[in-house]
């Protein structure tokens, strides 16, 4: 392989990383609900990922953001992590963590929305028609998490959740190219501020973790996702149109779904494969969409 294919080839393996990744958290933050209060548990997480990514900044010897760059990450942060992250943790206290991945394949259809208002992007019929078929199959794929009742403002916060997500990164492609590393520490930092304001206004009990039940969603989520999935998808801001990256958000259900089957043995059901066929095919068209963008 030369090494033009492999520089190729690296988006690629960057998008399914984050689709990897991304495709246990849902579960992971479920997970963590049940020993911590949610917006306390997001707040560690992004202090604890604000420590690690800044001392990884330095240890490259790279600075931290400045000037439009140091406005486009806090934007960033404000967004994905100041308020997705509260949303996200405190919403799955109210609605399964199968339908929020629902919620979440909107974001294609919202980032080809945003990116377009912005002239950043042309709104194509491929685009289009490959964000709502996706969107369709994840729906399809969850069916069964549409049954019994659910709270309407917990799919309101994850509806929220998810479209300010998508305009997050928006807001950083819109800034001076920067290393990813870095903008994810000042995102975090600003993140990190605002769900402890959030958690303490709230009243929430906090509760240092000390048990496997707290620590271990903790660490995976820091670890994996934020030094992890949202490093990689940052790094790939710089390479790709944002909302080809977003269709990573309709993958994740997907995997999610593939890791269910091989970890627990779950069944696959004929619903599970139509919505699975579904979700490939508006990815592919979707994904074609860009050639004439």
């Amino acid at each position: 392989m030369s090494d033009k294919d492999f520089r190729d080839l690296r988006p690629w393996v960057a998008f399914g990383a984050c689709g990897a990744i991304w495709g246990s958290t849902f579960m992971a933050i479920s997970f963590g609900n049940d020993a911590l209060a949610p917006v306390w548990a997001a707040a560690l997480r992004l202090v604890l990922a604000t420590l690690l990514l800044t001392a990884w900044t330095f240890a490259r010897g790279e600075s931290l953001p400045r000037g439009a760059a140091l406005r486009a990450a806090l934007g960033y942060g404000i967004c994905q992590f100041g308020i997705n992250f509260p949303l996200l943790y405190w919403g799955e206290k109210l609605v399964p963590s199968g339908l929020s991945a629902v919620f979440y394949a909107t974001i294609p259809l919202s980032s080809a929305l945003v990116t377009h208002a912005f002239g950043m992007e042309r709104l194509t019929t491929g685009k289009v028609i490959g964000a709502v078929t996706s969107f369709a199959g994840v729906a399809v794929l969850f069916s069964a998490s549409f049954r019994g009742e659910i709270a309407p403002v917990g799919m309101v916060a994850i509806f929220i959740a998810a479209t300010v997500t998508g305009f997050g990164t928006v807001l950083l492609k819109r800034g001076p190219r920067q290393g990813p590393i870095g903008a994810n520490a000042a995102g975090s930092a600003i993140g990190a501020v605002m769900t402890l304001a959030i958690s303490f206004a709230l009243g929430e009990p906090h509760v240092l973790p000390t048990t496997a039940a707290a620590v271990f969603p903790l660490l995976y989520l820091t670890i994996a996702g934020s030094l992890g999935a949202f490093v990689i998808m940052s790094w790939l801001v710089n390479r790709w149109p944002v909302t080809r990256m977003s269709y990573v958000s309709v993958v994740v259900p997907v995997i999610a779904l593939a890791l269910g089957s091989v970890v627990r043995h779950e069944r696959l059901t004929l619903v599970g494969m139509v919505g699975s066929v579904m979700v490939l095919v508006g990815l592919l068209i979707g994904m074609r969409g860009f050639r004439s963008a």
